[in-house]
């Protein structure tokens, strides 16, 4: 795990601006840096030590170094990869994981992406054809940004390091601004800077000097056609395929600890690692919590002690205000709760270990949010009269209150009378900016100034055209689109960013593309039966865990935020929205903001997630736009909330 940068331009002096870039990406690798520099290109690499402590330094080079390579990540598959380049001849400088893909292309061409099994992102200079080849792993575990202009091409694994290359005044991105508030979350190719891109999962990226970039995909998730065998036979080929791969991640030369929140995800993947693949006292890691409802570490100490791990658990008082500044630094785009969290768990478990298993993907492989059987309810719900359900339905919702934590009853049966006036892919958009911001709320949302600019964009367009795209059934069509939108730019992103914002390296083992490409074909009756979510993973878990941990409600804290620290978001309310600079810019309305944040205090309306979406999208602005420091903001953040408290 590491952060790579490049520069290919005409102008010498590229060492310097490339030692910038390395500079902002220092949290990712802060064991040591490396700078290829030639005529066409400056290539850099900061290392976090995983494998091949001694010699896994980077640029890499093959035996004639007519080929440089920077590379983040893991190649998982590479012991594999690199018997048989040796049989074929190939000479290995080091014994780097991520040396194998040198051979690969000598061997293959762009064609080794095909060969290659891990999370990733690299570059490779072939100094012969003067031509970069630059690519993201197959289900976008790794980030790769780049921009392009006359000044030349340069790359980075974060944003900031594109930043630290060009000093001038950012300009915002109103599409994914635009994305952002309506699906919490921006898709490649935007980011919310103007003229920084997102290169997709599945995607390499090739340019010669003076060139412009070429994007192809290489790699798309097949839904069909369906695996056959009774419900026993696919559940012993899942259970051998989640074994191989979680086998292939334990692979390092530090030890390797793994999250354990005592939900389906981790507690699967700590009973596999300790019963089925003989890891000992597996480091486990924990947070607690003061609010019992959300408190997941009686429920993680009762996995760990189940598989004798060596568990470590630390109790946290969440604060947002204190946090937030580092959050939005981190991500580079504006926060979620998820982060908050995030951050608060990989600072303590990286006292321990370099690099942690963790369960992201499972709910987007196996169908594991209540929207996916909410959408098919809401489909059979869509068959009463269209009459029936405005004219007397309708009003019997309203009467409903809308305030409260948004899984409450009210709002669940508000969501599905609401998606059943939609179909196919409009409702699956539809069934995610409920919450958030839909059209009309966005409409209302931005200031005069910037609405007919608004009205040219769609943002729910990047979860309609991957649904669209299937060819499955609703569910399938749902889980793919989730697949290539939403996990690699929600929980994915969260994970890889914050982890890596305290030197840590996080491993999915549920995002191996060959078990996600086994997952999408199992007929869609084995992940979503009925009421019940995650069937097939839910049998698998039942081999291992015993029924008080597997049938345990998921609990969920992140989302919950907003809802149990509301005299903390109250205050933010006022210090960042009453005074908000995205309507002094002009961007938002004044009052449409102060309409969201009376309405929710007054307990008439609940906003709680629309209005954290417009906190973290002011705090962003003024950090990145504006170009407040993280400290300044946060003694500004931290003196309103003095002020709050000596008022009352």
């Amino acid at each position: 795990m590491c952060g790579i940068a490049g520069i290919i331009s005409p102008d010498p002096q590229r060492e310097q601006p490339l030692k910038r870039m390395l500079g902002a990406l220092e949290h990712r690798g802060p064991d040591g840096e490396g700078i290829h520099h030639d005529a066409y290109v400056t290539l850099g690499h900061r290392r976090l030590s995983i494998i091949d402590l001694a010699g896994g330094r980077q640029p890499l080079y093959n035996e004639d170094r007519s080929l440089v390579l920077v590379c983040n990540g893991e190649i998982y598959n590479y012991r594999e990869l690199r018997a048989r380049l040796e049989q074929d001849g190939h000479r290995f400088l080091t014994n780097s994981d991520c040396e194998v893909i040198l051979g690969l292309y000598e061997r293959h061409g762009d064609q080794l992406l095909d060969h290659l099994r891990g999370m990733f992102s690299f570059a490779l200079w072939d100094t012969k054809r003067k031509r970069l080849l630059a690519a993201r792993d197959h289900l976008g575990q790794k980030p790769l940004f780049y921009c392009a202009g006359e000044q030349g091409f340069a790359f980075a694994s974060e944003i900031k390091a594109l930043r630290a290359l060009d000093r001038r005044r950012q300009r915002m991105n109103l599409a994914a601004l635009d994305q952002y508030l309506a699906l919490r979350l921006i898709d490649a190719p935007l980011t919310m800077y103007q003229g920084i891109h997102k290169l997709p999962p599945g995607h390499l990226l090739t340019i010669q000097p003076g060139g412009a970039p070429q994007i192809r995909r290489y790699w798309r998730l097949q839904q069909s056609p369906k695996l056959a065998g009774n419900e026993e036979h696919l559940l012993d080929e899942l259970q051998a395929k989640l074994q191989e791969t979680l086998r292939l991640h334990m692979e390092s030369d530090v030890p390797v600890g793994a999250f354990l929140s005592g939900g389906m995800d981790s507690s699967l993947l700590v009973a596999m690692l300790s019963r089925d693949l003989k890891v000992t006292k597996l480091p486990t890691f924990t947070m607690g919590l003061r609010y019992q409802r959300f408190d997941e570490a009686p429920a993680a100490r009762a996995v760990a002690n189940l598989f004798a791990t060596e568990h470590h658990e630390e109790r946290v008082l969440p604060e947002i205000a204190a946090h937030l500044p580092d959050l939005v630094w981190a991500l580079d785009e504006p926060s979620d709760p998820l982060s908050l969290c995030t951050w608060l768990l990989a600072k303590f478990t990286r006292q321990h270990v370099k690099v942690v298993i963790g369960g992201d993907g499972g709910d987007e492989l196996f169908g594991g949010y209540d929207r996916y059987y909410g959408n098919l309810y809401a489909a059979r719900y869509g068959r009463l009269p269209e009459g029936l359900r405005r004219k007397v339905l309708a009003p019997a919702m309203a009467m409903i209150p809308e305030a409260g934590w948004y899984k409450s009853l009210g709002h669940q049966l508000r969501w599905l009378h609401h998606l059943s006036f939609h179909s196919g892919s409009a409702r699956y958009a539809a069934s995610l900016n409920y919450f958030y911001f839909d059209p009309e709320r966005r409409r209302q949302l931005y200031a005069r100034d910037v609405q007919h600019r608004w009205s040219e964009l769609d943002a729910e367009a990047a979860i309609r055209r991957p649904y669209e795209e299937s060819e499955g059934g609703e569910l399938d069509r749902m889980l793919y689109a989730d697949s290539l939108v939403r996990l690699p730019n929600h929980p994915v992103m969260i994970t890889d960013r914050i982890c890596m914002a305290h030197g840590l390296e996080a491993r999915s083992p549920f995002m191996d593309h060959e078990l996600a490409s086994f997952a999408a074909r199992l007929p869609a009756s084995m992940k979503v039966r009925g009421g019940t979510l995650r069937y097939i993973q839910r049998k698998l878990a039942a081999r291992y865990l015993p029924p008080e941990i597997l049938d345990r409600p998921k609990q969920g804290f992140s989302s919950a935020l907003p809802y149990l620290l509301q005299t903390e978001y109250t205050r933010l309310y006022q210090s960042c929205l009453r005074q908000s600079q995205l309507v002094q810019d002009r961007v938002l309305d004044r009052q449409a903001i102060a309409q969201l944040v009376d309405e929710h205090l007054a307990k008439r309306a609940d906003h709680g997630n629309r209005l954290w979406l417009l906190i973290n999208a002011e705090v962003w602005y003024r950090m990145s736009i504006l170009g407040q420091s993280k400290e300044d903001l946060r003694r500004e953040l931290a003196a309103d909330e003095h002020g709050a408290r000596r008022a009352s």
